[in-house]
């Protein structure tokens, strides 16, 4: 066997400190995001505002400072489709504390904090450093400012911050973005937004929300705009961490910090609404559905929130109910909910609450007739009880027993439905009734699933006369006698 030469020996050496220099210094091109922190990036080509809310240890952190090193060097990675900037950028980056800020986000970024052979082990690449940085006052080996090379040929410039300074010192610069890693003083993320003002630039957020409901989070979980998005990340998105660890890391939080911890939410102060882990109400979506399980919608018509829909499948054999699909839309027509209702189940009868009695500003007729007439199989009544009665906390109580009981499964991608359930909660004894569109829906179905029928389901109209979409004579929905649903 030929023994390799010296100079193949010394090439062989070489490579492999090139491997080893990259994988040391150059992480930033091992990165591949998860689903959830991409989404999380695309948002920035739309969005000026941004929040990833996720549970501890699930790459919150690591989402924020990659979107960092991208903006401060310009190396966007192929498959990059959010914001981009062609110059060199400024802007900040922000934590609670100056301990904080040091030990997370400059660690993230640059590398081990009093280590000078860690220097550049960060997402930023060591050789694009101008400089080395600059040290802030007061906290051992904190950075003040870092200089990173722009593929452009310029510098760009970020500066660390922490809200324990307070207001003023959030004053007077003019910047491209800010990051902000845990929850900013609405104060503090007011000026945040003047320093982007007038370079159109972006602020983007990453927390685990354990302050509960706060300013910052009403105004991504309440107040939607077309200038703010949202993600939520769960312990199911984060790939790094076993499927086999869930059940313990579920378990080794607080049920109260579960939601927060585990799922991405708001941990609530006074107790969710629904506490079976969302785990076991996930079930494979439905292919297949048997032709005598009976089906229904149930809709809340969005007056002053987004408008929802959720398909019910009621296998009354078993007495199970399945959420197969559910349609949460802002700021759309009436048209445009039928239709997206009617391309999936078409023949299948509509529950609607009361308010749908409401008549519309512009035409003057009841909500609930309008959307007859663009083609929906509209129940001739608003939703009650079998015995009367609208009461919300009998819908609320029979979900529960249901999900507590494995009668409650939900098609385990209805991300929608899953935000929802996680943030439903009591406040001051009542639930708080906000951004609870799809659950609404679900529990309307529910009041009206006496009606549901087993129609199929496809963007198509049965006949009126089909006996599959009659109700038995005598019914309470039997306005004409002649077992006709629609009259």
């Amino acid at each position: 066997m030929t023994q390799p030469s010296l100079a193949e020996l010394k090439e062989t050496l070489a490579v492999l400190e090139a491997i080893d220099y990259r994988k040391t210094y150059q992480q930033f091109f091992y990165f591949e995001p998860y689903e959830k922190q991409k989404a999380f990036f695309d948002l920035g080509a739309t969005k000026r505002e941004r929040l990833l809310t996720s549970g501890n240890q699930m790459g919150k952190t690591t989402s924020g400072a990659f979107e960092v090193a991208v903006h401060m060097t310009g190396l966007y990675p192929p498959w990059w489709a959010g914001r981009r900037f062609t110059q060199p950028t400024k802007g900040w980056i922000c934590g609670e504390t100056s301990t904080a800020v040091r030990d997370t986000q400059q660690k993230k970024l640059c590398g081990e904090a009093g280590v000078e052979a860690l220097f550049g082990t960060g997402l930023i690449p060591k050789d694009k450093f101008a400089d080395k940085p600059s040290l802030a006052r007061g906290v051992t080996d904190a950075y003040d400012t870092i200089q990173v090379r722009h593929i452009s040929g310029g510098i760009s410039v970020g500066r660390f911050k922490s809200y324990e300074q307070g207001r003023a010192k959030f004053q007077g610069e003019t910047l491209d973005w800010v990051w902000d890693d845990e929850e900013c003083p609405i104060e503090i993320y007011q000026e945040q937004l003047a320093r982007i003002t007038a370079t159109k630039g972006i602020v983007f957020t990453t927390f685990t929300s354990m302050l509960g409901e706060t300013a910052l989070t009403d105004r991504f979980f309440r107040n939607e705009s077309a200038d703010r998005g949202m993600v939520q990340m769960g312990l199911i998105d984060a790939k790094h961490i076993p499927e086999a660890e869930h059940a313990s890391i579920i378990a080794g939080y607080l049920p109260h910090e579960r939601v927060a911890r585990v799922y991405g939410g708001i941990m609530r102060g006074e107790g969710l609404v629904f506490t079976t882990p969302e785990e076991t109400l996930k079930e494979e979506p439905i292919v297949s559905i048997p032709p005598f399980w009976v089906k229904i919608w149930g809709i809340d018509f969005g007056i002053g929130h987004p408008f929802a829909a959720a398909l019910i499948l009621w296998d009354r054999d078993e007495d199970v109910i399945h959420v197969h699909t559910t349609i949460r839309m802002a700021d759309a027509l009436s048209i445009v909910h039928a239709d997206s209702i009617k391309r999936i189940g078409a023949d299948v009868p509509v529950a609607w609450p009361r308010d749908g009695t409401e008549r519309d500003s512009h035409s003057g007729e009841p909500l609930a007739s309008i959307y007859k007439k663009h083609g929906l199989h509209m129940l001739p009544e608003h939703a009650t009880w079998p015995e009367g009665g609208l009461s919300t906390y009998a819908g609320v109580k029979e979900m529960d027993e249901r999900m507590k009981t494995g009668r409650f499964k939900v098609a385990s991608h209805l991300n929608e439905f899953f935000e929802e359930y996680r943030n439903y909660h009591y406040k001051d004894g009542k639930i708080v009734k906000v951004r609870d569109d799809i659950l609404s829906s679900v529990r309307i179905g529910l009041m009206m699933k006496r009606f549901a029928r087993s129609v199929p389901l496809g963007g198509f109209r049965a006949k009126r006369n089909d006996p599959r979409m009659r109700f038995a004579v005598g019914s309470p929905l039997h306005p004409d006698g002649d077992g006709n649903i629609f009259g």
